[in-house]
């Protein structure tokens, strides 16, 4: 009687990176010759492929072959509405070239933006658009990947890299003086966390009350709406002489989160409470009043940064290029008591 056994499974790139303690990224670099990859780890990664017995003649045939018609975008949480407008756009530009699209959302995690980025090295997509996570932003050492990359909404302070961003000091700034000139004076800022976007529209803020003399009032919240309702309750919760007059958010949950607060203390706007913040979200309209906000312009936002990976992908060895993008001040009744609505 005979029998038929199976054969052991054959080991992979995931177990030889396992092996070496490595990303399967940066096997793939060591399979193809990459200069990147430091000796040591090129040594290690040498090494498991000898004690595991791996084969990788094949794997580097195709890891040398021409990408894939796949581009990936990772953004912080498709349920914002200020990535769902950008994923719209991004998707409509990949569909005209003819390529395919994956989305991830990295929950501003960064192991999981990493994990993804992997993910897309080893499908061998074409190029990546991605909003990064702040700890993306702020190390130096983030790559090199084996594919172009496109920041949107965020980017490390060197300009290593293509990024389309909005003017946030401006954009800031230009609320805040809406602010000033509807009489407002104890005008405090509820601020999400503190990357590239956030510190960069604090900074906006604070310039312009300088500029008019007056102190700047920062709440450093996680940027959220629960998180941008309890700050503002909190604030909204001091006495009438110096309780804030107006309450500046910087993000879009955050502002709806302050509206909340406003609601729950009963108190009126314009009058009680002038309150103004960014994303020109559906919700701000259906308020009454409706919010001043400033609008980000994602669509352009999306299409720019699909624009820029089809230019990296067909000139790989062009210099990098950043597109700074500005906002628009969409004032409403929120905020307005001084002055008819104007919208520009």
């Amino acid at each position: 009687m005979s029998s038929i056994l199976a054969s052991p499974t054959s080991p992979s790139i995931k177990d030889v990176a396992q092996r070496a303690g490595v990303s399967t990224t940066t096997v793939s670099r060591v399979l193809t010759d990459a200069d990147a990859v430091r000796p040591v780890l090129r040594e290690r990664v040498q090494q498991a492929i000898a004690e595991l017995g791996w084969r990788p003649s094949l794997a580097a045939r195709r890891l040398r072959q021409r990408r894939t018609s796949l581009i990936g975008l990772v953004v912080a949480d498709i349920r914002n509405p200020f990535f769902t407008a950008i994923s719209r756009a991004v998707e409509d530009m990949a569909y005209a070239a003819g390529l395919r699209l994956i989305l991830c959302n990295s929950d501003e995690d960064p192991a999981k933006e990493q994990s993804y980025l992997e993910l897309m090295a080893d499908e061998r997509a074409s190029g990546v658009i991605l909003a990064p996570t702040l700890e993306f932003t702020e190390r130096p050492q983030s790559g090199p990947w084996p594919f172009p990359l496109v920041m949107v909404d965020r980017a490390p302070a060197s300009n290593a890299a293509d990024a389309v961003l909005l003017d946030n000091v401006a954009a800031a700034g230009e609320l805040t003086r809406h602010l000033l000139a509807q009489g407002c004076r104890r005008i405090a800022l509820l601020a999400g966390s503190q990357s590239s976007t956030g510190r960069q529209r604090q900074s906006g803020y604070e310039a312009a009350l300088r500029e008019a003399g007056l102190a700047p009032r920062v709440l450093a919240l996680r940027p959220d709406a629960q998180a941008g309702q309890e700050g503002a309750a909190q604030l909204l919760a001091e006495p009438p002489g110096t309780r804030p007059d107006a309450l500046l958010a910087t993000s879009g949950l955050l502002l709806l989160g302050a509206w909340r607060a406003a609601r729950a203390a009963a108190l009126a706007l314009p009058h009680d409470l002038a309150l103004a913040g960014f994303d020109d979200n559906d919700w701000t309209t259906m308020t009454e009043p409706a919010i001043t906000v400033l609008a980000q312009p994602t669509q352009d936002i999306g299409r720019s940064a699909a624009e820029l990976l089809l230019q990296r992908m067909a000139e790989p060895d062009r210099a990098p290029r950043r597109i700074v993008l500005q906002g628009q001040l969409l004032v409403r009744g929120s905020s307005l008591r001084a002055g008819a609505v104007s919208a520009r």
